[in-house]
């Protein structure tokens, strides 16, 4: 059901022409209310596309009825032309679902710097068609349509006390912090006004694609969407709210890391004994990002040394001399020397952990992340579309 498990929204996925394949590349997700509310947290990567500034704007007031996405064009470094084919979007969608065009969200995946009339018109036509073909069991369509390199759609439902929270995700490259890139659309019928789905929102990516750091390249499509229709007349326990946001949110990073380009392995790298979360997250990403330790795993080779050199490089408080690894349940490193044989170490199963302790305080972090490997490097030089 994705979006469209909580009450008060629908959704829709078609087809108008913007991939090859002739797949669903045009999604719509309407909030029928009778809230109208909605949040959003963006690429923090200088360079955004054109969707991202215009639905910065339109999202300022929190009031968003529906949600635009497509595949098959990043609409980025286009120019003006590219801004206004997202107003025009936004003006497409709200003529037709008797809104006002500031109340509509843009949001756009696929290749930077291509965009002409014909992209125009296909997105467009698509916006039309998903219009028209809305429905409350769309959330399925809606989230095959918004799928690049994607193998699968990505979707999670949590419920409880009577309200629900659905989510649909896109993303498997460029996963680098500042949200991954990805595309989210999140919905609930809790009754949340815009400044606490905000507040929600916010500490929610900061523990889940704030810390999906696949291959340390960031997006300038990012975009994770809140919106709440109220339809269910509850208003929940803000932390009981806010915990399952939480635990959706991972959900989908996690779904996100296991469909990563070209991966064999999904990393989770925990840092314990830090002497503060910035730490811990400092310490994860150096490992995440550092292509030596990458292409060890990839090799099923749990080179600890080069987990030690990587977290070398960071300004975080530690003694490297009394530091602990593990890799998939193995203490291969105690205190910054050699503990169990590496090849003890079975690095066979796609899911693969790393234990970090740097035996300086309490805090902890844990970052998600993916080997480097011979597809990887093939997908991205040969991706064009």
């Amino acid at each position: 059901m994705s979006v469209t498990a909580a009450q008060g929204f629908e959704a829709a996925g078609t087809a108008a022409g913007l991939k090859s394949t002739g797949a669903k590349d045009v999604a719509v997700v309407v909030n029928r209310g009778p809230l109208k509310a909605g949040a959003a947290v963006f690429t923090s990567n200088r360079a955004k596309a054109n969707p991202i500034l215009w639905s910065q704007q339109a999202v300022s007031d929190g009031v968003v009825e529906a949600v635009v996405l497509n595949s098959g064009g990043a609409n980025c470094f286009t120019g003006s032309f590219g801004f206004q084919t997202s107003h025009q979007t936004a003006e497409r969608a709200a003529e037709l679902l008797g809104v006002s065009a500031g109340d509509v969200l843009i949001c756009s995946t696929g290749l930077i710097g291509t965009g002409d009339e014909q992209f125009r018109a296909r997105v467009l036509d698509g916006t039309a068609q998903g219009v028209a073909s809305l429905s409350a069991d769309g959330g399925d369509d809606a989230a095959a349509a918004i799928m690049t390199t994607d193998t699968v759609p990505k979707t999670a439902v949590r419920q409880a006390d009577g309200w629900t929270i659905g989510g649909m995700a896109k993303g498997a490259g460029m996963l680098a912090p500042g949200l991954a890139t990805m595309l989210v659309v999140i919905t609930t019928d809790a009754v949340l006004d815009a400044a606490q789905l905000d507040a929600h929102l916010r500490a929610a990516t900061r523990v889940s694609f704030d810390r999906l750091d696949s291959d340390g390249c960031m997006s300038t499509n990012d975009q994770v969407t809140l919106l709440a229709s109220g339809a269910s007349g509850v208003v929940p326990d803000e932390t009981a709210f806010r915990d399952a946001l939480v635990d959706l949110c991972r959900e989908l990073s996690a779904k996100l890391q296991d469909d990563a380009e070209g991966a064999s392995h999904a990393i989770t790298i925990e840092v314990r004994g830090a002497a503060s979360e910035d730490d811990a997250v400092e310490v994860g990403r150096s490992v995440a990002r550092n292509n030596l330790f990458k292409a060890a795993i990839f090799g099923n080779d749990a080179n600890w040394g080069r987990v030690l050199a990587a977290i070398g490089t960071t300004d975080a408080e530690f003694d490297p001399y009394d530091v602990d690894v593990s890799m998939n349940g193995v203490r291969v490193c105690t205190k910054g020397g050699p503990d169990r044989p590496r090849e003890e170490v079975d690095l066979t199963p796609r899911a693969t952990h790393v234990l970090i302790d740097l035996r300086t305080g309490d805090a902890e972090a844990t970052i998600l992340t993916n080997d480097l490997t011979h597809d990887y490097v093939h997908e991205n030089s040969a991706y064009s579309s």
